[in-house]
This record gives structure tokens, C-alpha cells and sequence, in this order.
């Protein structure tokens, strides 16, 4: 169903995509079965001829600037947090609201943008999925005490033979698999999380139980978010576990035995599992959100406390150029306390970058490691590195610029 069979109600929304991928291509197939929106123009890089593969190829532009004049809403998709963040900035200065399914965006560069427009990661991918989890447990008087993610495999430093194998059979690209297996990529989802609902991390690298029993891993993230002082976002590893996210709560204690009764378990402390994430056909929830109720599910807050550093997965020599950071067979990401490393290099800001010195695997990469071209994540990185360390110091104490 097109816009134009939908007619010109005022009531549609119209949507302008950035991306062609996986999400992209399946979500616009997904607004044929809603009548009350539309998508109106999407934007590529590649020549619009290439995408043979596009489901509405009408709608293909290379103009961001007809994207923005088109649409009410933008959907921002491509998981490039270098290019998000030039494509963000035009939309906020155009005054259009953004939805995101770019979690390596936020990480990077979102809290740069806090307060400076309506922009907000969407229901779906499993952060947003965790932020919807927490708002409805919150509004029954739940307390979190952990945002849990569920992942099925991990292999910290893959082979490249194994991921172009998986990414073939799963459809994806190189990178995006790639990440998925090294735990880049649900390391910045948790670091999101933590950031965005007022968390933080248990260590560096999260705690990562590894247990078939989602009650007992829940628990265990319990006791350490209790020792912690404060809710913990952090990832249980299962085969055997469905894929989803979960969380743990408290609530108040006369409410035990009702809890009880209704099999939630015995208490203190209630792990609540959902399953059957369906990505891009829930992107839509939070486009709605945000077009009429004109509020955020979920962004990496103004003043983030965890990043997502850069780790040599193996040694690397003085001059070597790095193409890109999430995905690659050079470097993988692992959730950090900004205050515990500082001057460390975001992944997400690694995009064709020359080593000044060599490497161990094993090494966190500071920003002095390597050479990066100048960018508007870049910049936006060390405002918001400088205002998390020197919110990080003793009173009294100034951070240097």
C-alpha cells in the first residue's frame, strides 16, 4: 500500500528511511499491513540502480535533503555511528524527530545530541526492547535491578572462514556477524542500557554468567547490581536459553506471596523474561511515540558513565591501517567505565584508522594509538568524554581539555 492509497490523511505518518539493509528493506515491507503510515523516501549511498534487491525502489534517493523535506519522522538504520551521526545532525537541524535501530550510534555520539532534538533508539533491537520492559515494570511498581540480554554464543576472536560461512547462511553481512560473535555488539547494546536507564556494569567486560537456568544466572546479576550499589545491565551466555532479554526486579515485600501465587517466583527478586523480539516490525511502536506522544523510549543520556572500548584481538604493528573497528578481525569492543579508562578509543569511532605504535592483543587502544580522520562523531566523542571524566573527578578538581 502506497501513500498514495492511503490517501492524504493528515493522520499518516511519513516516514523517511536511512538505510538500506536487512531492517530497512523489512520494514518497509511491514507498513503495507498499517494504515497509518507510510514510508515516503530512503536514502542510499549506493547508486540507486545497484539496489536491485529493494523492495519499493521508487522511494530511492542519494538526497538526504529530500528525505527531510519529505518525511515527518526519519528512521535512521544503517548501524554506521560515523555516518549517523552527520545524517542526525542535518535532521535536528531540520527540526524532524529521528527514531534509531543503531545502538552504535548511541554509544559513539548520541548524548552528544541530548537535548538538542527528539531522538530516540527504537522498541525491536534489544535495548529498546529492555527499555519497554522496564517502563511497563516500573508502572506495576517493579524496582530493576538488572537488564539482562541473552546471547547463545560467544568467540571473543573468530575465524574469518567461520563468519563468512554464518554470514551466508544467516543472510548478513561480514561485520555484522562478526560482531554479533565477538560480543561487540551486545556489548554495546548492554552499555547503552546502562547508560540510558541509569545503570551501570558490574566490571570491565560485564560478568557474563554462563548458565542454562535463567533464575539462578538472575539472581547471581542480582546480588553483584546489590553490591554494585545500583542496577547493572549485563548478558547471560545459554544455548539452551530462548533469545530475548530480561529483568530483574525487586517489589515491595507485602507482595511477596501474591507474586508467589501468580508464579513469579519466590522473591525478593523476580526474573522477567521476554522473547520473540521481532526487530523491525517493532520499529513502528516507537515511530508512533514519537510522532504523537512526542517523547523518548530510549537514548544514551546526557551524561553516559559506560563506553565500549577497543581491544586488539591480535598484535598489531606500527603503521598497520585499520578500516573499521566493530566487526573486523583486528579489534573487537568490550564495555568500559569512562572513568576507568580514560583517553580510550570508542569502536565505533574506528573507521580507517593508522596505528602510531604497535599493539599487544589483549590491549585497550587509546585515542594517541591511532591516527583517525577528523569526523562530527569525533568531535562530538571528546565533549562528551570531557564532560563524563570531569563529572567523574573529586570536587574541586578540574578535567583538562
Amino acid at each position: 500500500m502506497t501513500l498514495e492509497t492511503k490517501g492524504m490523511d493528515q493522520s499518516i505518518i511519513r516516514i523517511g528511511v536511512v538505510g538500506t539493509g536487512f531492517v530497512s528493506k523489512h520494514f518497509v515491507m511491514s507498513l503495507d499491513r498499517h494504515a497509518d503510515a507510510a514510508a515516503v523516501k530512503v536514502l542510499t549511498r549506493r547508486p540507486t540502480q545497484d539496489c536491485t534487491d529493494y523492495p519499493r525502489p521508487e522511494l530511492l534517493t542519494n538526497s538526504l535533503d529530500e528525505v527531510l523535506e519529505a518525511c515527518d519522522v526519519l528512521l535512521e538504520c544503517t548501524g554506521d555511528p560515523i555516518y549517523a551521526t552527520d545524517v542526525i545532525d542535518r535532521a535536528v537541524r531540520a527540526g524532524r524527530p529521528v527514531v534509531t535501530m543503531n545502538t552504535e550510534f548511541h554509544i559513539t555520539a548520541g548524548s552528544w545530541f541530548a537535548g538538542r532534538g527528539l531522538i530516540s533508539e527504537a522498541a525491536g533491537d534489544q535495548p529498546g526492547v529492555q527499555a519497554e520492559m522496564a517502563e511497563e515494570l516500573r508502572a506495576m511498581g517493579f524496582e530493576p535491578v538488572v537488564y539482562g540480554n541473552l546471547k547463545g554464543f560467544l568467540n571473543k576472536d573468530p575465524s574469518r572462514a567461520d563468519m563468512e560461512f554464518w554470514g551466508a547462511k544467516q543472510g548478513i553481512s561480514l561485520p555484522m556477524v562478526t560482531s554479533f560473535t565477538d560480543g561487540t555488539k551486545v556489548s554495546m547494546e548492554q552499555a547503552l542500557v546502562a547508560n540510558g536507564l541509569g545503570g551501570t556494569i558490574a566490571r570491565t567486560g560485564m560478568l557474563t554468567p554462563e548458565n542454562d537456568d535463567l533464575q539462578a544466572a538472575g539472581i547471581q546479576l542480582a546480588e553483584a547490581a546489590e553490591a554494585a550499589g545500583g542496577p547493572i545491565a549485563d548478558y547471560v551466555l545459554s544455548r539452551k536459553l530462548p533469545h530475548g532479554v530480561f529483568i530483574v526486579a525487586r517489589h515491595d515485600e507485602r507482595q511477596q506471596p501474591a507474586l508467589q501465587y501468580l508464579r513469579a517466583g519466590q522473591g525478593p527478586y523476580y526474573v522477567i523474561l521476554k522473547n520473540n523480539i521481532f526487530v523491525h516490525l517493532e520499529i513502528l511502536k516507537t515511530i508512533r511515540r514519537v510522532a504523537r506522544q512526542k517523547t523518548v523510549l530510549l537514548d544514551n543520556s546526557a551524561s553516559p558513565t559506560i563506553s565500549v572500548a577497543s581491544i586488539a584481538k591480535r598484535d598489531l604493528r606500527a603503521g598497520e591501517r585499520l578500516p573499521y573497528g566493530i566487526g573486523s578481525f583486528d579489534i573487537r569492543g568490550e564495555a568500559v567505565r569512562i572513568a576507568d579508562y580514560p583517553g580510550h578509543l570508542p569502536i565505533g569511532l574506528l573507521y580507517h584508522g593508522v596505528l602510531r605504535r604497535a599493539v599487544k592483543a589483549g590491549d585497550v587502544l587509546s585515542m594517541d594509538d591511532v591516527e583517525l580522520p577528523e569526523s562530527l562523531a569525533f568531535t562530538a566523542w571528546r565533549e562528551i568524554e570531557r564532560r563524563a571524566l570531569a563529572g567523574s573527578l573529586p570536587a574541586g578538581v578540574v578535567a583538562a581539555e
